[in-house]
């Protein structure tokens, strides 16, 4: 057994990863998720009540921005692939330290805009890179495990990173809210530094003849990362949906809404390693996102009844039980998507297929809001239930996709999802 591997194993139980580069790469994401929550939380405010725009413009820079950033990820992928995944992620960071910084000095829109966009750039392609360089440091079979660990400290420094940014806004100063963005810039510039101190991985050359961005030719794999967008739909029900369902047509208090919140925050932090111990091959990846289909029906069936006319505190209770459904739904979902992502994408093109997959949370931000306040406000609890249907189909056409993109790739025939006559045997 490789030095790799038993240091792997040692840290199978451990709170943090494997000493090494997983743990430095786990701290690395500590940082700029504390300055990532920090952000989340006071945004809004400070671009509106400190560099002084609309909201209007505020909601379009930022739409704009992240458009730009999905458009870039394949691309920033592909150079981490061709110019090594360690470099390329240090300068992303830098560069998102850079932007961030900016903000505390612009105050105007087109400055502005152009700060959001090497912002939201630079997170995109920071997230491919960091993904190519956790695959070349990481033994395949450890992947996804190592991923969960990583998953589970960006939650906890999001919890942290709210936490200060709560901070800023009981003072709702200026000053409080600068100095939240420039402990946001300096927890990139952390991050470069601790992911400078991982090994470099081996660059990929381009074969004579093979398109310049082969993940875009991909059709099995693009399936799939439609597949997964889908999916991700579950991030504006918990963050909007969830939020306006309670306040319009339950009687549940207000309080509740930050208490879903909480409640998603801390068991991803404390389970999702755990849950992702169950995943070590494309077929329990496949079993996972089934069931992580099921988990996301059965809380959209709990939200449903919610509207019911029941008091407060039983609303309560029923919507606590509906996020922490809809949370081992999150969490089954990652572990089976992380193993699909590595296991199906090109040992040499790890950067560009995953900046190509990870482009599934900015789908489900740019169409979720509008789609799901749609179905779920204006159908009510009928409209809950044809969400979780979707969900629930979905998953179940994850495993139908993934044999077809084994097929057109060498693929262990052992670890692949047994045909549907099969597992219902």
């Amino acid at each position: 057994m490789s030095i790799t591997a038993r240091r792997l194993r040692s840290g199978r139980d451990s709170v943090l990863p494997p000493a090494g580069a997983p743990r430095n790469l786990a701290m690395a994401q500590l940082a700029n998720s504390v300055g990532d929550g920090a952000f989340i939380v006071t945004s809004a405010l400070f671009f509106t009540r400190v560099v002084g725009l609309s909201t209007a413009e505020v909601g379009l820079g930022l739409t704009v921005a992240w458009l730009v950033g999905f458009l870039m990820g394949v691309p920033l992928g592909n150079l981490a692939d061709r110019q090594g995944a360690r470099g390329v992620a240090v300068l992303l960071a830098l560069t998102t330290a850079a932007s961030v910084g900016s903000f505390l000095v612009v105050r105007s829109f087109p400055l502005f805009l152009i700060a959001a966009i090497v912002y939201a750039t630079s997170q995109t392609g920071l997230t491919a890179a960091r993904q190519a360089l956790l695959a070349g440091l990481v033994q395949p079979s450890e992947r996804t495990r190592i991923r969960a660990f990583l998953q589970s400290t960006v939650n906890a420094g999001l919890a942290v990173g709210a936490g200060l940014g709560g901070i800023a806004l009981h003072y709702d100063t200026e000053t409080a809210y600068l100095v939240v963005f420039g402990l946001d810039a300096l927890s990139f510039m952390i991050a470069a530094r601790l992911i400078h101190r991982v090994p470099r991985v081996a660059v990929s050359t381009r074969v004579k003849g093979e398109p310049r961005l082969a993940v875009l030719h991909d059709r099995p794999y693009a399936v799939l990362a439609l597949l997964n967008a889908i999916m991700l739909l579950f991030m504006p029900l918990l963050s909007l949906v969830v939020p306006l369902w309670i306040v319009t047509r339950t009687n549940a208090p207000d309080w509740v809404v930050a208490s879903l919140l909480i409640v998603n925050t801390l068991g991803v932090t404390l389970f999702q390693v755990r849950i992702a111990r169950a995943v070590h091959d494309l077929r329990t990846a496949t079993r996972s996102i089934r069931y992580a289909g099921v988990a996301m029906l059965a809380a959209c069936a709990v939200f449903a009844t919610s509207a019911a006319d029941m008091a407060g505190s039983t609303a309560a209770v029923v919507l606590v039980g509906g996020a922490a459904l809809l949370t081992f739904g999150e969490m089954k979902l990652a572990s089976g998507a992380w193993e699909i992502s590595f296991g199906l994408a090109p040992a040499d093109k790890q950067g560009q297929y995953q900046g190509f997959f990870g482009t599934g949370p900015a789908i489900a931000r740019m169409l979720g809001p509008a789609l799901l306040t749609t179905v779920v406000l204006g159908w009510g609890p009928i409209g809950w239930i044809a969400v979780g249907a979707l969900f629930l189909g979905t998953s179940c056409a994850t495993g139908l996709a993934v044999r077809w993109a084994a097929r057109t790739r060498a693929v262990d025939e052992d670890a692949l999802p047994l045909p549907a006559k099969e597992n219902a045997a």
